[in-house]
């Protein structure tokens, strides 16, 4: 458990303290750690309630006190957390992303994906097949639970791309 060092409440400018800096949209903070000795620092985005990074953080020379934050550490907490983003929304697309490879009947080559939807309001999928120059030969809207496989893709191309 963490408590925090300082309390902000407005991160529209620029801010640079010892324990909280905020700039650029985000907010890192020093915080001390309740269950041990150390201390660790958050990156929050600002709007987010809950930190995108957390990490251990130096003591300080009196081996008491955090080291305090300066511009060079922000900028590489700030690479960090961004780095962090982009890794979580790599993978939250490939989570949603399906793809195989299937020949028609003439025994070309076309890549079915199916791409699900990211909304909760109106959950479904995109069922796409692809000839090998990249020309898109069908777009189907199919239900979120579609179950894509080689039998399922092949299906869809010698039915000429009809529903799935």
């Amino acid at each position: 458990m963490t408590t925090d060092a300082t309390d902000i409440t407005d991160t529209s400018e620029p801010v640079s303290d010892a324990r909280v800096w905020a700039d650029e949209g985000w907010t890192a903070r020093v915080r001390k750690n309740e269950d041990d000795e150390g201390w660790a620092v958050t990156m929050t985005r600002d709007g987010d309630a809950e930190p995108v990074l957390t990490s251990p953080w130096t003591m300080g020379r009196d081996k008491k006190n955090p080291k305090p934050l300066n511009t060079t550490d922000f900028k590489t907490l700030l690479k960090g957390a961004r780095d962090v983003l982009t890794r979580h929304e790599a993978h939250a697309r490939a989570q949603r992303h399906r793809s195989v490879t299937v020949q028609d009947d003439a025994g070309a080559a076309v890549r079915v994906d199916l791409d699900i939807a990211a909304d909760e309001d109106d959950p479904h999928a995109l069922l796409s097949a692809w000839a090998a120059d990249g020309e898109r030969l069908a777009e189907h809207r199919v239900e979120a639970g579609f179950k894509l496989n080689a039998a399922s893709a092949r299906r869809w191309v010698a039915g000429g791309f009809r529903d799935a």
